[in-house]
């Protein structure tokens, strides 16, 4: 991923395209072994032995049990296993959603209420279960456009242009080398991962024929106050609906409108490695929730107010959209110091320190979208990447291994870095705002925001 400065005075890079492969020294030669798992293995809570749950692990009434029949009844003997498994580990009756829904009962709707046209109940079942079961298989990796759907592609991508330079253009962007949706990606991975039940609720809504879902969140985990919750809203160009308490919004959660066609093509077409139809329709929601609505899946490219480049969210519309996702006053917290040169000079605290914000969250339950950094000889950031820490645990020398999960990497399991190598590397880390605000001075997320937008308007005028 190249990362590219937005502009100096607001401190921001940006995370776009990576052009890079997993660097195996730095890897725990062990990892593939110690950390490899069954096609689908039940991931209830994040890597903690200290974070505490309770579990439902019995069909305890008839409307549960038939649901249990009829969903297993579209499904082969494998995943029909998996969903047993799932039942078994507390996953399959959690209700960890916004309505309340279980996994169970969103899994139902999925297999037996129509979905969006091109889409098919057994497919979106089949990633919606397999996802929930080991969300290590999410990928950002795009598919290629088949012959067959390849106009169909083209003329959606060029529609409103008239002149031949922006229509070649637009039929040449819709192949997709290098994909910019590592946030969007992770949040799903962090969604699918954290809470199964609203994964699958949402799975469920955005597969329907309405392509769209709705979520209720509170003000009060975007900004200090209604007003600058309600202004964080509209800067983003959220479709929202405001309770009459002031305290409480409904927003709408939709892909962009190209994204029905990805996922068309990955339901009948869909090679090894590429991402399934669900993974297009959830990526491409995050991605329109921090790009300002402005997000196109044919060229996985974005406009938007806050951008500068077309690729990819930077980390102002990141933390905005982790918010908004897990209703979670969230706060980016930038741990490396860089100078206008994009020249990496220092840290805002100690290594320490930061290692201690992520073991807390970790053993909070947290799963930890950060953003790391790579250097060349002069210190100058040439390359950087979002990936999730869901893990630790210390080696025989008593040091820290992170256990993460890489969108990019083309492998569907677990890596381990090393403290040493990765902390270092860490540029920002989404984090509870409990576990840093007595150590660090961090400027909320809708602050920055508002001065962003400012330094836009002056720059514009």
């Amino acid at each position: 991923m190249v990362v590219e400065k937005i502009n100096p005075a607001f401190g921001q890079y940006h995370y776009s395209t990576r052009v890079k492969q997993i660097d195996e020294k730095v890897q725990n030669p062990q990892a593939e072994h110690a950390f490899a798992a069954p096609s689908f293995t039940a991931q209830t809570v994040a890597l903690n032995p200290n974070q505490k749950i309770t579990l439902r692990t019995e069909l305890t009434t008839k409307e549960e049990k038939k649901k249990y029949n009829e969903v297993c009844a579209k499904l082969d003997r494998n995943t029909k296993k998996v969903v047993n498994t799932l039942l078994k580990n507390g996953v399959l009756l959690n209700n960890n959603s916004d309505d309340k829904s279980s996994v169970l009962d969103n899994l139902h709707k999925i297999a037996t209420e129509q979905r969006a046209q091109g889409l098919t109940n057994n497919g979106i079942l089949r990633d919606t279960i397999a996802t929930i079961a080991y969300p290590f298989l999410i990928t950002q990796q795009f598919g290629d456009i088949p012959n067959n759907y390849r106009q169909k592609a083209v003329s959606a991508n060029n529609a409103f242009k008239n002149n031949t330079p922006d229509i070649r253009q637009a039929s040449d962007d819709i192949d997709v080398e290098h994909s910019g949706t590592c946030v969007a990606a992770s949040t799903e991975f962090k969604l699918a991962k954290q809470s199964p039940a609203e994964f699958a609720r949402i799975a469920q809504e955005l597969s329907s024929p309405k392509l769209a879902a709705t979520k209720r969140i509170k003000l009060e985990n975007l900004a200090d106050n209604t007003l600058n919750g309600v202004w964080l809203l509209n800067a983003f160009d959220m479709p929202f609906k405001l309770h009459n308490n002031y305290n409480d919004a409904d927003i709408t959660l939709a892909p962009d409108k190209n994204a029905i066609i990805r996922a068309q093509i990955q339901t009948t077409d869909k090679d090894p490695e590429e991402r399934t139809s669900l993974d297009v329709l959830m990526q491409s929601t995050f991605m329109q929730v921090g790009s300002q609505q402005s997000y196109n899946s044919l060229t996985d490219k974005r406009a938007g107010k806050f951008n500068q480049n077309d690729k990819g969210l930077i980390e102002f519309e990141k933390t905005f959209t982790e918010s908004v996702v897990f209703d979670k006053n969230i706060l980016s917290v930038t741990y490396q110091t860089v100078d206008e040169n994009a020249r990496l000079i220092g840290y805002e605290t100690d290594l320490d320190t930061m290692k201690k914000h992520l073991i807390t969250a970790l053993d909070m339950g947290e799963n930890i979208i950060i953003g790391y950094t790579q250097t060349n000889e002069n210190n100058i950031i040439v390359n950087g990447h979002e990936i999730t820490i869901v893990g630790y645990k210390k080696d025989d020398n008593g040091k820290l291994n992170f256990i993460c999960n890489d969108t990019d990497d083309g492998i569907s399991r677990p890596i381990v870095y090393s403290e040493d190598y990765l902390l270092p590397k860490i540029h920002h880390a989404a984090l509870p705002k409990e576990v840093v605000e007595n150590d660090m001075n961090i400027v909320p997320n809708w602050e920055e925001g508002i001065d962003m937008y400012k330094q836009l308007k002056k720059q514009a005028a």
